[in-house]
């Protein structure tokens, strides 16, 4: 983001100027954040302990763990020194950087849901070939294209939007550094670039989605021929986290694409952006692990390993 003028930061005017309000949202975000790291490293660390852990489904479990525990990171404690300190400044870089990495990190989400969904479908669909198909050299190839894709898509924008110039107003309405509340505030002219952002959002929607709804379409005919009940819901068990996460993240996008009056654009923005980087992040691994019996069993074990090393 370029600047021709003597402006050296950004001023992030954040929810609100009501400081009990500001108190309140310090304390929900602090322990929703909290929540979230520790919930999410306990995943990484069981998937990376348990030996019953090591399919493929949970690799991907980890890598979207450690997508969560940085994403939350790159927005929120920024944020609570914000609040705590009463500083609303950020530096130009730092404001790049930190746009950078939330674009990065949660587009790249979008479709790690998508390569999950994928899995379960070759996981109750040709279950027989799926130790062959979803093997180690494939589960990594499939992370390292979800960070590959994600990066072409979101350069051209990013590159573009280093080229703006900022002349009078430097106050973004939003505690981060979002991509709509900084193209607001440009004397450029933005048009290009916001077609851009559309463009590429709508695209990542658009080609996950597909991705995940002919997933679930080939698993939901499969798991109706099944002959016994039991069976049925034993391979319905299996989705039902992974479906319960796609529809809160893709949920709380449509937000996004339903063009509000723009009164209230900014204040919708602002929602989702808490709902995605502090209430997702906080309630996935509670999602995974209560409704797993493998996770659960593993963290049993995990915590019994530490009773037991303690009392020696």
């Amino acid at each position: 983001m370029r600047n021709h003028t003597s402006l050296t930061s950004f001023i992030l005017l954040g929810l609100t100027d009501d400081a009990e309000l500001q108190i309140l949202i310090f304390i929900f975000l602090l322990i929703t954040y909290m929540l979230s790291v520790t919930g999410n490293l306990t995943i990484i660390i069981l998937t990376l302990m348990d030996s019953h852990l090591k399919t493929a489904m949970y690799f991907f479990l980890q890598n979207f763990s450690f997508l969560e525990i940085s994403f939350t990171s790159a927005c929120i404690p920024r944020f609570l020194y914000s609040i705590s300190t009463r500083d609303r400044t950020i530096t130009y870089n730092a404001c790049a950087c930190q746009l950078f990495f939330t674009d990065l990190l949660g587009v790249t989400e979008f479709f790690l849901l998508a390569t999950m969904s994928y899995d379960r479908y070759v996981a109750i669909c040709k279950p027989l070939h799926y130790m062959t198909i979803m093997n180690h050299r494939v589960c990594k190839r499939l992370i390292f294209c979800c960070w590959i894709t994600t990066l072409l898509i979101i350069f051209p924008p990013l590159i573009l939007g280093l080229e703006l110039d900022f002349c009078d107003s430097n106050a973004i309405d939003h505690f981060v550094c979002d991509a709509n509340p900084i193209l607001k505030i440009s004397c450029s002219d933005t048009w290009f670039i916001e077609q851009m952002v559309i463009a590429c959002s709508v695209l990542v929607f658009i080609m996950t989605l597909v991705c995940v709804v002919l997933s679930y379409m080939y698993i939901i005919r499969t798991i109706l021929r099944f002959p016994s009940a039991q069976q049925r819901t034993k391979a319905f068990s299996t989705c039902s986290s992974h479906i319960i996460v796609v529809s809160i993240t893709y949920g709380s996008c449509i937000f996004v694409y339903i063009k509000p009056s723009a009164k209230d654009e900014m204040a919708i923005n602002k929602g989702v952006s808490i709902l995605t980087t502090s209430i997702s992040p906080m309630l996935n691994p509670f999602i995974y692990a209560l409704r797993n019996k493998q996770v659960k069993q593993a963290f049993n074990d995990l915590v019994k390993r530490i009773i037991l090393l303690s009392k020696n």
